[in-house]
C-alpha cells in the first residue's frame, strides 16, 4: 500500500508538472518527454484493485483476439476526416500517413540507439516546418548522432507518394529485413486498397517524415494539412500547422483493463480552434463578419408604440418557417435596430411604420446594400423566401 501510495504522489507530481509546462508554452520536444515520464509511471501504476472494477466493452462482431482486418477501422477514420474537412469548405487539403513500425525499423537500419529513437523522431517531424539541413544539423550538433546516420536518415525520410512508393520500400534490402518496417508497410499496403476502395485515395500521401510525437501511437499515424495557396489581397499566408490527426494505439487502452488485455483502438481528432482561425481570417480579409445568429429576417418599427403590430407580424413569419426576430424594448430606435442587424449579421429588415399599415405594405431592407422596397404584407413570405433561398410555397 505505502509503495502504491508513492506512486500516486509522482503521478500527481508529474501530471502537475505537465499542466505547468503547457501553460508556460513550453517546447513541444520538453512537453512530450514529460507526458512520456507520466504515461509510464502510469504504467507502473496500474489499476487499483480496492476500487470499483470495471468491464471494457467491444462490439458483439469484434474479436479481441485479433482475427479481424486490422486497417478497416484506420481507413474508415481517415474517410471520415476526409468527410469533415470537404463539408468545411476551408480550402483544399491532404492527409499524411505513416506508420509507427516503419519509423522504428528505418531508425534501426540506419544505425539509431533504442535510446535516442524518440527524440530522433521529434526532430524528423519538423520536417514539414524546416529545411532537411536544419533538422540533420539539430540531430548532429543538439543530439549527438552520427552524421552518416543522419544522412541514412535523411535518404528515407524525404521521399513521400501513393501506394507505389510502399511498394518500393517492400523491396528495399534492407528496410525489408526489418520486422516492425515489413509489418507495417504490409499494413500500410492494405490501407491504401482501401482508401481506393473509399474513393479518397488521392487526398492521401504516404509521408515517411510524419512521426507524431506521442509515445502510445503503436501502427498507422496521419495528420491533415492544409494546401497553401497564393495569399489574397489582404490575406496573411496561413500558418496554423495541422488541422486533423489520428492514428492507431493499442496499448493504451489496456492500461485500464484489470486483466491487462490488449484493446485495439484507432481515433482521430479535429483541430477546432485553428480551423476557426482559417475562417475567421479568410472573413477578414474578404471583410464580412462572422454570423452569430441564424435569424433572416429582424422585424423593426420606424415609430413608437407599434410593439403589437411587430408581434403579431414577427409570429406571421414565424408560422410560415421564417426564421424572425425583434428586440425586446417597446419602443426601440430604428438607427439602434438596423445597428443590431449589422453587428449580428441578420440580412433582412421588415419595417412597420404608421403610414405602411395604412398602406397594407412592409418596408423590406437589405442590410448590405441599403436597397429598400414595400412589398405587399400578404407577399412578403414569398419575397423573404425568395431573397434568402428557402423553397417557395407552391399553392
Amino acid at each position: 500500500m505505502a509503495e502504491r501510495a508513492a506512486l500516486e504522489e509522482l503521478v500527481k507530481l508529474q501530471g502537475e508538472r505537465v499542466r505547468g509546462l503547457k501553460q508556460q508554452k513550453a517546447s513541444a520536444e520538453l512537453i512530450e518527454e514529460e507526458v512520456g515520464k507520466l504515461l509510464k509511471l502510469k504504467a507502473q501504476l496500474g489499476p487499483d484493485e480496492s476500487k470499483q472494477k470495471f468491464v471494457l466493452k467491444t462490439p458483439k462482431d469484434f474479436d479481441i483476439a485479433g482475427n479481424f482486418d486490422p486497417m478497416i477501422p484506420d481507413a474508415e477514420c481517415l474517410k471520415i476526416m476526409c468527410e469533415i474537412l470537404s463539408s468545411l469548405q476551408i480550402g483544399d487539403f491532404l492527409v499524411k500517413v505513416n506508420d509507427r513500425r516503419i519509423l522504428d525499423g528505418m531508425f534501426a537500419i540506419c544505425g539509431v540507439s533504442d535510446s535516442k529513437f524518440r527524440t530522433i523522431c521529434s526532430s524528423v517531424d519538423k520536417l514539414d516546418k524546416v529545411s532537411w539541413e536544419e533538422v540533420k544539423n539539430e540531430m548532429v550538433g543538439e543530439k549527438g548522432l552520427a552524421p552518416e546516420v543522419a544522412d541514412r536518415i535523411g535518404d528515407y525520410v524525404q521521399q513521400h507518394g501513393g501506394v507505389s512508393l510502399v511498394e518500393q520500400l517492400l523491396q528495399d534490402p534492407k528496410l525489408s529485413q526489418n520486422k516492425q518496417a515489413l509489418e507495417g508497410l504490409g499494413d500500410l499496403k492494405l490501407l491504401f486498397e482501401y482508401l481506393t476502395l473509399f474513393g479518397i485515395d488521392d487526398k492521401i500521401s504516404f509521408d515517411l517524415s510524419l512521426a507524431r510525437g506521442l509515445d502510445y501511437y503503436t501502427g498507422v499515424i496521419y495528420e491533415a494539412v492544409l494546401l497553401q495557396t497564393p495569399a489574397q489581397a489582404g490575406e496573411e499566408p496561413l500558418g496554423v500547422g495541422s488541422v486533423a490527426a489520428g492514428g492507431r494505439y493499442d496499448g493504451l487502452v489496456g492500461m485500464f483493463d484489470p486483466k491487462g488485455r490488449k484493446v485495439p483502438c484507432v481515433g482521430l481528432s479535429i483541430g477546432v480552434e485553428r480551423i476557426f482561425s482559417i475562417v475567421e481570417q479568410r472573413l477578414e480579409a474578404l471583410e464580412e463578419k462572422v454570423r452569430t445568429t441564424e435569424t433572416q429576417v429582424l422585424v423593426a418599427s420606424a415609430q413608437k408604440k407599434l410593439l403589437e403590430e411587430r408581434l403579431k407580424l414577427v409570429s406571421e413569419l414565424w408560422d410560415a418557417g421564417i426564421k424572425a426576430e425583434l428586440l425586446y424594448k417597446k419602443n426601440p430606435k430604428l438607427l439602434n435596430q438596423l445597428q443590431y442587424c449589422e453587428e449580428a449579421g441578420i440580412p433582412l429588415v421588415a419595417i412597420i411604420g404608421e403610414q405602411e399599415l395604412k398602406d397594407g405594405v412592409i418596408k423590406l431592407r437589405s442590410v448590405t446594400s441599403r436597397e429598400e422596397v414595400n412589398v405587399r404584407r400578404e407577399d412578403l413570405v414569398e419575397e423573404i423566401k425568395r431573397r434568402t433561398g428557402q423553397p417557395l410555397c407552391i399553392c
